[in-house]
């Protein structure tokens, strides 16, 4: 898991689709390997592996998060309509069309 988490983060570093997509795939794969092991029969290295490998997920969850809201924020830089592509989308379109209007 941790190898492929430390590959994780360099396909979000490199925004390389194909093997963010890949390590997510690999990820599901052993979480759905690691919850048939016994919580009893996980000693202290594993253990001690399992929060390395927690860290370096949260690691990664904030980068993507990051992307993400870049990508997000120069989408309403080239729309002009901060807020398009999140929730409550359709009060933020007609706001955006009631303030066009104005103008």
């Amino acid at each position: 898991m941790i190898a492929i988490l430390n590959e994780e983060r360099q396909a979000l570093a490199g925004l390389d689709m194909d093997a963010i997509m890949g390590c997510a795939v690999d990820k599901a794969a052993l979480c759905t390997r690691l919850e048939a092991v016994a919580s009893d029969a996980i000693d202290e290295e594993c253990r001690g592996m399992v929060d390395a490998a927690r860290r370096l997920n949260e690691a990664n969850r904030r980068v993507r998060n990051l992307i993400a809201a870049n990508v997000a924020a120069r989408l309403d830089a080239l729309t002009g309509a901060p807020a398009l592509y999140r929730a409550r989308a359709g009060q933020a379109r007609a706001q955006h069309a009631r303030t066009a209007r104005l103008r």
